[in-house]
């Protein structure tokens, strides 16, 4: 393991970090997600050594790093208001942590134009920061941070101060940068867009607590906790027992006997589980569909939203509200309004079982 992070405690008088427990591969790209005042900057800076934890461990390649000082741990960070230091150039912002280095004057300059061209500020090196856009300005504090080479990566929400077009436009270059320079990455985001476009691993942090982690699929998946599966986007979440189990199929009764029907497996019959079913996995018709479709449901719609380019459609069945989102075109064929009788189909394979032994309050305690 290359970063393994075990139990760790921090203390900020208004705020914990509570028994924190995150590992990556050498050059994994991780993305921690979770609600504003999570912890995810506090993580970062301890990670960093800016903090010092009560409890608990920072190994990296094997070795306990808890207690180095922050410049003896090679880990750089990116923070969101880029911090240049407005009395040197482009070059020479880039080259401050290299001369500490390195004295071949000749390599720090070709190492500094290979990475300058990679990020496309080349033309840049001879401008100082109060010049420079907001995108010109963060390539220019990624670039002194990923030319030390350092063991890890860490960026703090480095694209949230900038206009759509150039978080798109910085997320392909960094996809590129990491990939050559072949670095490990823990960056802090609110935008899932960089969860899919970027990370191989994903950790979701609530109150100072890492709830899940895994692989990007896996998490938005198959959510291993209520506020999890609420977070990243699932909408239609029931209480309900496994209460048969068979040829890789469990039967999950919900509120008011309503049944459905999973192809994960819970050993736990009778016991308490919440189901999860992602909005987009529902598909509406106007009749029933003539298919292997295991969960196929009729009810009645109360609500209707249109939000941005799509429908959201919140359908009563049995006394359950069941959201999901379709295309404003397919709402127009389908005759979409309140009140109106609407079929829901999903496959066994999108009803996702989340153990209900309230896991998330056992944690919080």
């Amino acid at each position: 393991m290359f970063l393994n992070i075990k139990d760790l405690s921090v203390d900020l008088g208004q705020f914990h970090l509570k028994n924190v427990n995150l590992s990556l591969e050498k050059n994994d790209y991780l993305v921690l997600i979770g609600p504003t005042g999570s912890g995810k900057s506090v993580l970062l800076e301890t990670i960093a050594g800016f903090f010092s934890p009560y409890k608990g461990k920072i190994f990296l390649e094997g070795k306990d790093i808890t207690n180095l000082k922050p410049e003896k741990r090679g880990i750089s960070i990116v923070y969101q208001d880029y911090v240049l230091f407005p009395n040197m150039n482009v070059y020479e912002n880039i080259a401050y942590g290299l001369k500490k280095k390195l004295d071949d004057k000749e390599l720090i300059e070709s190492k500094i134009l290979n990475l300058a061209k990679l990020l496309k500020i080349d033309h840049l090196l001879d401008r100082n920061p109060e010049t420079l856009s907001g995108g010109e300005k963060q390539r220019t504090a990624i670039a002194r941070s990923l030319i030390v080479e350092p063991n890890i990566l860490l960026m703090d929400e480095p694209f949230s101060a900038l206009d759509i077009n150039t978080q798109a436009f910085l997320t392909e270059l960094i996809k590129n940068v990491m990939k050559e320079y072949q670095t490990t990455c823990i960056h802090v985001s609110h935008n899932f867009n960089d969860v899919w476009s970027l990370a191989e691993q994903v950790a979701v942090l609530n109150d100072g607590i890492i709830l899940q982690q895994g692989r990007v699929t896996d998490v938005f998946s198959k959510p291993s906790h209520n506020f999890v599966a609420d977070f990243v986007g699932v909408h239609n979440i029931f209480e309900g027992k496994v209460i048969k189990e068979s040829k890789g199929i469990s039967d999950v009764q919900i509120n008011n006997d309503l049944v459905l029907h999973s192809s994960d497996t819970y050993s736990g019959k009778d016991m308490p589980v919440m189901v999860a079913i992602r909005p987009e996995n529902i598909v509406f018709s106007n009749k029933p569909f003539i298919s292997s479709i295991r969960n196929q449901l009729k009810g009645l719609i109360t609500d209707v939203m249109h939000i941005g380019p799509t429908v959201w459609i919140e359908v009563d069945i049995k006394g359950n509200a069941f959201k999901g989102i379709i295309t404003p075109s397919s709402s127009d064929l389908l005759g979409i309004k309140k009140g109106k009788e609407i079929y829901l189909s999903f496959k066994s394979v999108n009803v996702k079982i989340i153990d209900g032994n309230d896991s998330f309050k056992s944690l919080m305690q």
